[in-house]
């Protein structure tokens, strides 16, 4: 008797994996493929990360046990674990050519939806973790247009740990795709600015801006036009300061350069090139996500302007 699937019938032909990804809230999984999961070098260290390895393994490919399972308090046991073996795979499996083409089809489809930031005009999002190692945090939602993550906008989500999907899925997603990421810069075309200084809504000059052709000079680039306007908050019409209190505190994370040529005043690190003033920062840097409170609006604005004075 094989291992018991909660949807399935006793004739039913449903794999475990397939029966796996169509639960509600899995819709971000994709099917691995039973050969990459019966590969020992694809396993390499899950053993001492999965309880109950062989009975989960032998669930996930749907093999008849060999052995008295009455040594297993509960079948849920298995089950949960089965999970984590599976969730462990597919981070490793979504980095391979043929897991990557699989995302594809669905990030083509907008399965993984669209960032909720106003401003990307609905770009399609992939998910991803913040950390590689099961139960840290949730999975997440990466905007390759603005450069951020988001919750899930379902709470079906808030059960698949962010580790299934891992910290290097998106950007080598990205990296291997590179005709569906949005360049590294943006500037609007001259029709564009003339409309915005005539007073023109911004949404209605980047639907404009979106339907006129873009050749990205950089073939190691983003191909697609990218969206790269920013939220100025304004009282009266007039911009709030940045030094204010309720003045812009994330608008450095939005802009973009202007031209392929400000991507070359950047050294490796992203740092100015020829920049004094800042050349005594400790270069170690912490690990992971950076709290907003380690950053200096002020230095940080003036970094940014800098080039385009």
């Amino acid at each position: 008797m094989k291992w018991r699937k909660a949807s399935s019938t006793p004739t039913s032909t449903l794999t475990w994996i397939s029966w796996f990804c169509s639960l509600p809230g899995h819709e971000y999984f994709c099917e691995v493929s039973e050969d990459f999961i019966e590969d020992d070098f694809n396993l390499t260290g899950l053993n001492i990360m999965v309880p109950f390895w062989k009975e989960a393994m032998e669930m996930v490919l749907d093999v008849e046990p060999d052995e008295d399972t009455s040594k297993i308090p509960d079948v849920s046991i298995v089950e949960a674990s089965a999970e984590l073996l599976y969730g462990l795979v597919h981070q490793r499996y979504i980095l391979t050519r043929a897991g990557l083409q699989s995302m594809v089809d669905k990030y083509e489809s907008a399965a993984f939806g669209v960032c909720p930031r106003v401003y990307c005009v609905g770009c399609n999002v992939v998910p991803c973790g913040r950390s590689d190692l099961p139960g840290i945090d949730t999975v997440k939602l990466y905007c390759p247009n603005c450069n951020d993550i988001y919750g899930p906008p379902s709470s079906r989500f808030q059960g698949v740990d962010g580790a299934f999907f891992g910290t290097t899925f998106a950007h080598l997603f990205f990296q291997s795709y590179r005709e569906l990421a949005p360049a590294p810069y943006w500037k609007p075309s001259s029709s564009a600015e003339s409309s915005l200084s005539a007073g023109r809504s911004p949404d209605s000059v980047h639907s404009s801006s979106r339907r006129s052709g873009f050749v990205n000079p950089n073939p190691h680039g983003g191909q697609k036009r990218p969206e790269g306007h920013v939220y100025e908050p304004r009282v009266y019409g007039f911009k709030v300061s940045e030094r204010a209190k309720s003045g812009p505190r994330m608008q450095w994370l939005r802009l973009r350069p202007q031209s392929p040529l400000e991507l070359d005043t950047v050294d490796w690190r992203g740092r100015w090139i020829d920049e004094e003033e800042y050349d005594g920062i400790d270069e170690d840097e912490e690990e992971g996500d950076r709290q907003m409170e380690y950053f200096d609006p002020v230095r940080v604005f003036y970094k940014t302007f800098r080039s385009r004075k």
